[in-house]
């Protein structure tokens, strides 16, 4: 199944998205701490279940990432994946899936699977035209994944060599959705955005930027909702993956949608879901490689 690119401009000019995340790893969902597979929490052994909830919470995306798929480049989890789709496609919620898409065919077994967008990683850097042939009859948004400045690949064990900025700038104009970014140090220690880093970004790419890594509480996103760069500070964020602050109920998705600038009312309070086993802390895990 595949939507508009983002060349229609009603897309361009979205307003600034959350995106809840669900990061799937031997069927299970997870988070990881700094991308480290060593230092993974389990918060539950249904992702569809989890993403009914966040449908009922108000999403209107969910992103899902592979993590096996990211460290091996094989899907093993696509029928944990039509699950999800499942559960948030009666209510009309587009799901976004990345994680090991290094082929056509990696990228239309997910999308036969309903999912809304692709979200490319590994392959953005090793294979770029490989991006463009899919833009130009899908859906898909870039994962750029950043370690000391330096992208990293394949489920973050290598460091590409490129910048986030030049890959960024690589892409603009093919037909991409958006880059999304995730500041590796940052994911899944609550530490807050990287502001002065992402508005950089705004100043020096034109493709619409997706952040994520970091984010803790509602005044996390309403700064990056309100973030602006560019000429004349026209550019704007066109969203944020929160993933930890969610799970570990430090953030509420509707008061993270409010944030926003959304509408939705926060709920009564429940209890945060709580880790079944893990080998370190629990982390964010919001990698699209």
């Amino acid at each position: 199944m595949s939507g508009p690119a983002m060349s229609d401009p009603a897309m361009r000019d979205a307003a600034f998205e959350v995106f809840p995340a669900i990061d799937i790893l031997n069927g299970e969902c997870v988070r990881l701490t700094q991308g480290d597979y060593d230092q993974a929490t389990t918060y539950g052994n249904d992702p569809a279940a989890q993403a009914a909830r966040f449908v009922a919470e108000g999403a209107r995306w969910v992103h899902v990432v592979d993590l096996d798929a990211a460290r091996s480049g094989e899907q093993r989890n696509l029928a944990a994946v039509a699950g999800i789709v499942a559960a948030c496609e009666p209510a009309g919620v587009a799901v976004q899936v990345g994680g090991g898409v290094r082929s056509v065919g990696a990228a239309e077994a997910l999308l036969d699977a309903g999912v809304t967008r692709v979200v490319v990683g590994t392959a953005a850097v090793e294979d770029p035209d490989l991006v463009e042939a899919l833009a130009a009859r899908h859906r898909v948004a870039v994962g750029l994944d950043a370690r000391a400045g330096q992208v990293a690949v394949r489920g973050w064990h290598e460091t590409s060599g490129a910048t986030v900025a030049e890959l960024a700038r690589r892409f603009a104009g093919v037909g991409v959705d958006a880059v999304i970014v995730t500041d590796i140090a940052r994911d899944g220690v609550l530490a807050g955005p990287d502001l002065e880093g992402l508005g950089a970004l705004l100043d020096d790419v034109e493709v619409p930027v997706v952040a994520s890594g970091g984010v803790a509480r509602a005044a996390d996103v309403a700064a990056l909702a309100a973030l602006t760069g560019g000429p004349g500070g026209h550019r704007q964020l066109a969203g944020v993956v929160v993933g930890r602050a969610l799970y570990e109920g430090a953030l509420t998705l509707a008061a993270a949608l409010a944030a926003a600038g959304g509408t939705h009312q926060e709920p009564d309070e429940g209890r945060p879901h709580q880790p079944r086993s893990g080998a370190g802390g629990a982390g964010a895990g919001e990698g699209n490689q």
